[in-house]
């Protein structure tokens, strides 16, 4: 049996996660910035509970614009059977999470002949105090900085496949996502000459963790490091800000030598995976 969670299970649902922090930091984040059902923001999620009794074993997550996330560290076929038939109806665009437990859900879901994207990458961790230091100059990026931005993210949509790549409204949405990141405070950009030329930000914070994403250097400022000192001025500063470790997950080998560059090792492998547009789930395990 499976249960949606209430308010009351926040605690519980920490305590179970923080055992498995490297694969769990949206759900963590999403619960600790949202709550369970105390708000309608899009990361917002509801969380169901695997066993419905005794101790906690598994946690489902599904957020309020269609994202999928799981910890399972058990891969219990009736865990996923469970939480596919509890989210039967909902729509859904993705999901992410441990890669072996994502494809086992995927398959309970019946998602697994329905996508446009399946990523398995390599997910890597690293404590702050071990990381070098550099002389990088960074800022937050401003209002001026939006029109550059918004391009920003409709070349790394159509490199990569997601988001609204193709679609007629692209560029409305790639506007709106550069709106929303500028007031948020969750980027930095690195400058060189005064001017941005790379970017990464945290996608996710839980107490002293953040989990890195969002890193995109342009075309004509690649294959020269840009991209590992976008990443290391960001941790610089989150690092002064407090933080003490950061996990991320790298979707090209490039990407990943330059995490590895400066300090973080691979702990595991995590699954990135997008629905081809908005899918209604029927919870008949496939």
């Amino acid at each position: 049996m499976i249960r949606r969670a209430e308010v009351s299970d926040a605690a519980r649902i920490e305590a179970f996660l923080a055992g498995y922090p490297e694969t769990s930091m949206f759900l963590r984040g999403n619960l600790e910035t949202h709550g369970i059902g105390q708000s309608d923001h899009e990361h917002a999620c509801d969380y169901f509970l695997w066993p419905a009794e005794g101790p906690l074993r598994a946690v489902f997550g599904c957020s309020n614009n269609g994202f999928l996330m799981l910890q399972c560290p058990g891969r219990e076929a009736e865990a996923f059977s469970a939480a596919a038939g509890a989210l039967a109806g909902r729509q859904v665009q993705g999901l992410t999470g441990d890669a072996a437990q994502a494809r086992l859900w995927l398959k309970a879901l019946g998602l697994s002949g329905r996508l446009k994207v399946d990523h398995v990458e390599p997910l890597y961790d690293l404590e702050l105090a071990a990381m070098p230091r550099a002389d990088l100059v960074w800022r937050q990026p401003e209002a001026g900085d939006a029109a550059l931005l918004a391009a920003w993210f409709l070349g790394y949509e159509a490199e990569t496949g997601t988001g609204a790549a193709g679609m007629p409204q692209a560029a409305e949405v790639a506007r709106d996502r550069a709106r929303r990141i500028i007031e948020a405070g969750i980027s930095q950009l690195l400058l060189e000459a005064g001017r941005p030329v790379g970017m990464a930000a945290v996608n996710a914070r839980v107490k002293d963790i953040v989990q890195v994403g969002g890193v995109y250097v342009p075309p004509e400022a690649r294959n020269r490091g840009v991209g590992r000192r976008a990443v290391q001025a960001l941790l610089m500063q989150v690092a002064a800000d407090g933080a003490s470790r950061a996990v991320l997950f790298s979707n090209n080998d490039a990407a990943s030598r330059a995490y590895e560059a400066i300090g973080f090792r691979r702990v595991g492998d995590y699954r990135v995976a997008l629905t081809d547009g908005v899918v209604a789930l029927g919870g008949v395990p496939a």
